[in-house]
Parts: C-alpha cells; structure tokens; sequence
C-alpha cells in the first residue's frame, strides 16, 4: 500500500496510473504536481488525484512513492526542484523513454544516482494527451521496464514493481543502455518515421488533395504523429546517439528498395515483402 503517491505530471501517462493504481486500491492519498494549475484542476474534478501543489517542493513532502511523468527535457529541472525535500523512506521513479538522459540528469543533480532512484519506462500510451485522455486500463497486460542500477536499493526496485503490477502491467528489468538501443528501434524509430512521412507529404502542392483521399493505410501508419512533438523532440534529444544508428539503419533498406522500384525487379520486391509479412505475423502472434 502507497500512503501517499506524487505524480508530477499529471497527463496520460501519470493519470492513468494514478486511476489504475486507485481501482486497484494500491494507494491512500494522490497529489498531483505541475505547473499547470488549469489541467490540475480538470484531475482533481475527474478524481484522478486528491489535491495538488505547483510548488514540486512542497508537492512531495511527506510522499513515500514519487513518480516523474514529464518530457525528458525537463526531468533535471524536476530533480533539481525536489532535491532535499524528500521525505527518508521515499521511492522516487520516473516514466520516461530513454533512460540514459534521465540517468544522466539524476547524477548531474545529486551528485550520483540515488540508491532510493529506480528509472522505469512503461511501453504504453496513445496519440492522446492530457489528464482527459487517461483511462485506468492503459497498463493492463502491458510491459513495464525497470532500469535499476548496481546502486539502486533492492526494495526501492520491489516496490516500484509491485506499483506496476498493481496498475495491471508486466514488469521486467533491463539494462539502461539496452533498452535505449531496443527502444530505439521499436518505438523511436517508427515515430521519426510517422513525422517525416507527414511533414513530408504536407509540404507537397497538391498535400490537401492527398490528405482527403488518404485510406486507412495512411491513418494507421500515421496515427502516432499526432503524440506531443514536444515529448518527442526530447526523446530525439535524450536518445540521439541510439535513434541516428537505427535511422542510418533504415535508409539503408530503404535505398535498397528504392533500387529494387528503380529495377523493377519483381522478386526482390516480393522477397522483401514477404520477409516484412512474416515477421510481423510472428510479432502479433505473441501479443
């Protein structure tokens, strides 16, 4: 049982935990924390969270389980508001998708990486933001990753498992560096790609034309270029390093197609194809 859970940042993500981990009755008291007071009234009116404080500090005084659900660009200006006001027996984690620059800020701002500090990252969400678009379901069946450190206190990491697990997800541990890499790849990437496609097909003259007749390829391909460009940019940011391999990566495959539409060369194009179908087919039969 959490006595009291701060969320700071209080949108999707972090309002839909805080919701999971309420009809879970995982935890007696939520404070919500954020900068803006407009959206942390809309949480208090939906029941989402008890009270609020724009004032972090204060936020999580007396808080036994702190979690930090803001971009990645502004995880070190959050460190650096809560340093020395938490209380001893605090669990402090964070949600964010790369975990080397969340890493990074926590021993810029303490000094090291506290041992009461376990990075995380849910593998969940939507293109919706914002506390209105949370929902207690997010997490259910969903996977949870854990980045604890060789300094990282064995029951602050257990304790952060048990939330997750409470909000319904799957949890597993990982090493930071890899999962920035896997992350790269299967998340990363493929928003990179939904944004350029669209800024792309945007700046063509006939763009308003392409955009009314577009099927529901093109909706389904480009559903996740409507997530926040801000958390995104951040993620570009904070991953550059891992993101710019796998799109080096896929430009390469992406010539080699391009030879294979150039040649036309039928059974390049079908093996390709058929190779791209077959592995995704393993992928949904393991969902």
């Amino acid at each position: 049982m959490i006595e009291r859970l701060c969320i700071i940042g209080v949108g999707l993500i972090g309002g839909s935990l805080a919701r999971a981990l309420r009809e879970a009755g995982a935890c007696q008291e939520v404070v919500g924390a954020g900068r803006n007071t407009g959206n942390l009234q809309t949480a208090v009116g939906l029941g989402v969270i008890d009270r609020y404080d724009t004032d972090l500090a204060q936020a999580v005084s007396g808080a036994d389980m702190v979690v930090v659900c803001v971009p990645l660009g502004a995880m070190e200006g959050v460190f650096s508001a809560i340093k020395g006001q938490l209380a001893e027996h605090v669990v402090l984690t964070d949600v964010g998708s790369a975990k080397g620059s969340v890493i990074e800020a926590a021993q810029r701002v303490f000094g090291s990486v506290p041992e009461f500090f376990v990075p995380g990252h849910p593998i969940a969400g939507t293109e919706q933001s914002g506390v209105e678009a949370s929902f207690s379901g997010l997490y259910k069946d969903r996977r949870v990753i854990l980045t604890p450190l060789p300094e990282t206190d064995a029951h602050a990491t257990d304790r952060v498992r048990d939330l997750w697990e409470a909000a319904g997800a799957r949890v597993t541990d990982m090493d930071p560096i890899h999962h920035d890499a896997i992350l790269a790849a299967t998340s990363h990437l493929p928003h990179v790609l939904a944004y350029a496609l669209v800024d792309s097909l945007s700046r063509l003259d006939d763009s308003d034309e392409l955009f009314e007749y577009a099927a529901g390829g093109f909706r389904d391909f480009t559903r996740i270029a409507s997530s926040d460009p801000v958390m995104w940019r951040d993620i570009c940011l904070g991953n550059g390093d891992a993101i710019q391999l796998m799109i080096e990566h896929f430009i390469r495959d992406l010539q080699g197609l391009n030879h294979a539409v150039q040649d036309r060369d039928g059974q390049q194009l079908l093996k390709i194809f058929t190779s791209a179908k077959a592995a995704r087919d393993r992928f949904m039969e393991k969902q």
